[in-house]
């Protein structure tokens, strides 16, 4: 099969450009016609007079929107310029399909254009945080839960949650490609009236000519598929979104614990020289937070009327107008931040050492729990620090000292308990997992956007 449409040549700016738009229902009313030929319904011939003319560039777009204005019925300007080049062909344009049929397919073969895309951008960003994952796997850095210090942790196991959470909405956008990539192709109500009786075997022809799956009921009132890939899409940047709040939150003055690769001379304020603010980062969680509410007006246009609705419709095609390539954007923009996360173990470790006794106390309590009982170790323990302070030389003189303990705890061992550095729990092999993880997915992802595993249109 050929792809009419150079898939180097659409970016997210033109993916429903009027000229790909046009040529999407041009690819449906050619797989229509085959899919009738094959079956005896129309002549073969007509068949290939109808696909040797239906190019954009053959038809030309000023002619197809010149008769759109003057009808106000795209499909219906279609059919007519189409039938008039096509000659004797012509006659065959268009057999027993409507409006929505060919509208609603063209839109979904642009669709899955933009998603390949995405996966594209989305194996590139997976990649680099599994690297990051690895080559900081054992990075000490202070874990934070409700916004305090908790326990430490490596920067590695950090970007693990990011990895590991980006596979599950991966796995959601996975899912649905089987329900949204669909074929919703019946004639005027969805029961195939026009077609004696092969109406099946049409859908079954034209959905293998075209990579989609098929339906029992292809009408015109499954608007539900559209909501479910824009509310995917906004579970997808609702991820994307938490990642890049939680590095803008560690690029700030006072945590600084990564920040972004900018190149020499990139300016951050126009009043404050000294200023250099991140710059992708806020991009992508303003473009993440614009799809995230997209899944409003989705799931309004699901809200069909019988068996078919023209106001639902316009407001789906809105929608999907700004959500699909607001997502390919996204990816692009999410994919270049991750290449541009700089760690900086040196600030990790300074804010490791502000809790001081702290951050690795849990350590020492589990050492007193078999001596004392956990809630006795728990409670005592909390006592110590909160009259001592975050020192770790007053805590150790501390808690050595502790009469409950019967110097069963030394000096040394309480010292050793407390360093932050060496108490990461299973962060090292966490990471270096989902640094594998990450690089299975990538290249899972890679192997679904290589030509020859692509569904592609005529």
């Amino acid at each position: 099969m050929k792809d009419n449409a150079d898939m180097t040549q659409i970016t997210p700016d033109t993916l429903f450009s009027p000229t790909n738009i046009w040529q999407s229902w041009l690819d449906v009313e050619v797989a229509l016609a085959h899919a009738q030929a094959e079956l005896g319904i129309i002549p073969y011939w007509a068949a290939e007079g109808i696909s040797a003319v239906a190019q954009v560039a053959t038809l030309d777009l000023e002619t197809l929107e010149n008769e759109a204005r003057r009808t106000r019925a795209p499909i219906h300007a279609l059919t007519k310029v189409l039938s008039d080049r096509a000659g004797q062909a012509g006659r065959y344009v268009h057999w027993g399909a409507t409006t929505q049929n060919v509208m609603q397919t063209g839109r979904l073969l642009l669709m899955r254009r933009a998603h390949a895309q995405l996966y594209k951008h989305l194996a590139s960003a997976v990649d680099k945080l599994a690297t990051l994952a690895g080559v900081h796997a054992e990075t000490p850095m202070i874990g934070r839960t409700n916004l305090q210090h908790a326990l430490p942790i490596s920067f590695g196991f950090k970007v693990a949650s990011w990895i590991e959470e980006l596979s599950r909405t991966v796995a959601r956008l996975e899912s649905m490609e089987e329900r949204v990539f669909v074929l919703p192709f019946g004639g005027a109500v969805g029961a195939m009236h026009a077609f004696d009786g092969q109406g099946q075997a049409v859908n079954r022809l034209m959905a293998e000519r075209l990579g989609l799956t098929q339906m029992l009921v292809p009408g015109r009132a499954v608007n539900d598929i559209f909501a479910d890939y824009v509310a995917q899409l906004s579970l997808w940047a609702t991820t994307v979104e938490r990642i890049a709040r939680e590095l803008y939150g560690l690029m700030s003055e006072e945590i600084g614990e990564v920040s972004e690769t900018l190149e020499p001379g990139v300016v951050g304020s126009s009043t404050m020289p000294h200023k250099i603010n991140p710059k992708r980062v806020v991009h992508v969680i303003a473009m993440a937070a614009d799809l995230r509410s997209a899944v409003i007006p989705a799931m309004e246009g699901a809200l069909t009327a019988n068996e078919g609705d023209a106001a639902a419709n316009h407001l789906v095609v809105r929608t999907l107008d700004r959500a699909c390539p607001l997502a390919w954007k996204l990816a692009q923009d999410f994919d270049e931040l991750c290449g541009l996360i700089a760690a900086r173990p040196e600030r990790m470790a300074a804010n490791l050492a502000i809790s001081g006794a702290n951050s690795a106390s849990e350590r020492l309590m589990m050492l007193m729990a078999p001596v004392l009982g956990h809630l006795q170790a728990h409670d005592l323990l909390h006592d110590v620090l909160a009259a001592a302070g975050p020192d770790p030389d007053t805590v150790i003189t501390k808690v050595a000292a502790l009469p409950q303990l019967d110097g069963r705890i030394s000096a040394d061992v309480v010292r050793n308990a407390l360093d932050p550095q060496t108490y990461l729990g299973e962060s090292g092999r966490i990471a270096q997992d989902a640094a594998k993880m990450g690089q299975k997915l990538a290249q899972r992802l890679r192997n679904k956007t290589r030509p020859q595993d692509r569904n592609m249109v005529m």
